[in-house]
């Protein structure tokens, strides 16, 4: 994700497991929606665009089947 897709993103969920930090991301601007991982101990991050077929919510609570 660019600086500028970021800042115009706003946050709809988020949720911690041990070092892993999920966030459900909207884009205001074109209405796009992503799942960004962060994994603070291993350092480790990706960002999941939704799919427009897919729920938000699914890829939310499992995006690392959504991992590319």
């Amino acid at each position: 994700m660019t600086p500028e897709l970021l800042s115009s993103m706003r946050e709809l969920h988020s949720r911690v497991n041990g070092d892993i930090h999920v966030r459900l991301l909207w884009c205001e601007g074109d209405g796009r929606v992503f799942v960004a991982v962060n994994d603070h101990r291993t350092g480790d991050a990706f960002s999941v665009e939704v799919p427009e077929n897919q729920r938000a919510l699914q890829v939310f609570h499992h995006p690392y089947a959504y991992a590319t």
